[in-house]
């Protein structure tokens, strides 16, 4: 149970921050968001604040962010069409009601001639009893249309998303990933700040209870100045020393509070990837400097960034098999593993997923926000759009194939894991 709840937060956790990045930028663009969501399938929860709902869905596997326009907007008013019009005190359109009518006294009842519902804001028709006489009726920037008594907002064409400019739209797709590099920035920085980042200085950090090193009497921040008459400098000269010594009898001096001590510690021997190497049971030095912890936490990011870019070389190059990829029941089973651990190597295994998250959809894969990016770039190149339906299909396809590949990882995973 512990591991499903870690499980849910941390991918819940990454998936809000990611459209949280596409929510900000594209309301700082001025385009209408109608639905934040977490989630794919039917809505579990929501509840709408200023012109946005914002849902919890059933399939915990994603989210995102309806920006007006990005799918078929509204309903189309033809000729001929009857509805029922509600009056702001302005006397322009606010509620434009298709169906039910009757529920709403002093509605104005019209048979629509024609309509402009993103440019001009206006419904030309013939009031009920009143067929001879073509009236125009305003409509109010912030109307809605009311079906079934729901209610959707009407976007006027510079709320809609095609509408803004080149640089705007990139930033509103480009800003999901981006969040997730930063919310990995802030998670190593939180562990930075109440663990300690790690240092090259030679002194010894936290013992383990069993360790070889508690055994012999070493201490916590003891300076480690030689072992075996060598001089040792460093962190990584005493995990040199330790590990090439696996089974044999050391000789440590150290300084502790201004004295110096010599005692003699036995590394352990352990097997890692089939190599036997001595350890004494002691962790690297820590400290908590602001700059250092800082430091770090961009350091991890970029290194981490780096590896997995690596990585995806590796798979494009043929050097790794499809077979190597996990989805999320393979996430599941890792985050199992990882929070036996203990709560910061958790919240540092949220960080990378974090990363690779970002970098997933920053690949120009057509349905993720690189794909989109890279419609962008094209845009920009040749002066003007791609054709919408002609986006919309690749977009369509690529969505299939990453349906399809998700299904083989999920297999893969099964297998590996229980089968």
């Amino acid at each position: 149970m512990q591991t499903v709840i870690a499980f849910i937060v941390i991918f819940g956790a990454l998936v809000f921050f990611h459209e949280l990045g596409h929510l900000i930028f594209a309301k700082r663009a001025g385009i209408l968001c109608r639905e934040f969501a977490i989630g794919f399938g039917p809505k579990v929860f929501s509840f709408k604040k200023d012109e946005t709902t914002y849902t919890i869905r059933l399939l915990p596997l994603g989210g995102f962010v309806r920006m007006a326009g990005e799918d078929p907007e509204m309903v189309e008013l033809k000729a001929g069409h009857r509805i029922g019009l509600v009056m702001d005190g302005d006397e322009k359109i606010k509620k434009i009601v298709l169906n039910n009518k009757d529920r709403y006294p002093n509605i104005r009842v019209i048979e629509v001639e024609d309509a402009d519902l993103e440019h001009g804001l206006f419904i030309r028709g013939y009031e009920e009893d009143e067929d001879e006489i073509l009236k125009k009726f305003d409509i109010s920037r912030e109307a809605v249309f009311v079906e079934d008594g729901v209610e959707t907002q009407i976007a006027p064409w510079d709320r809609q998303f095609a509408s803004k400019s080149l640089p705007k739209r990139a930033m509103a797709i480009f800003a999901g990933p981006l969040f997730n590099f930063i919310l990995a920035f802030f998670i190593f920085l939180l562990v930075g700040l109440l663990q300690g980042v790690p240092t090259n200085d030679p002194v010894l950090g936290n013992l383990t209870d069993d360790g070889a090193a508690r055994e012999a009497g070493l201490q916590k921040n003891d300076v480690v100045q030689s072992i075996d008459g060598k001089e040792i400098s460093t962190w990584e000269d005493i995990v040199t020393v330790i590990q090439k010594h696996p089974g044999d009898e050391l000789n440590f001096i150290v300084e502790r509070g201004g004295t110096t001590e010599e005692l003699s510690v036995t590394p352990k021997p352990q097997e890692v990837e089939g190599k036997e190497i001595g350890i004494i049971g002691v962790h690297s030095p820590v400290e908590k400097s602001p700059l250092k912890v800082v430091t770090n936490s961009a350091e991890q990011t970029y290194e981490w960034t780096k590896m997995i870019f690596v990585l995806l070389g590796k798979l494009v190059s043929g050097e790794f098999s499809i077979d190597a990829l996990s989805g999320p029941v393979g996430i599941y089973q890792s985050t199992d593993v990882v929070a036996k651990s203990g709560i910061f190597y958790l919240m540092r295994w949220a960080a990378i997923l974090s990363i690779n998250l970002g970098i997933m959809n920053l690949l120009p894969i057509p349905a993720l926000d690189g794909g989109r990016l890279l419609f962008f770039a094209i845009e920009a190149v040749r002066g003007k759009p791609v054709d919408r339906q002609m986006e919309g299909m690749v977009h369509f396809v690529g969505f299939a194939l990453l349906m399809v590949l998700m299904l083989v990882v999920t297999w893969n995973d099964i297998q590996r894991f229980f089968l």
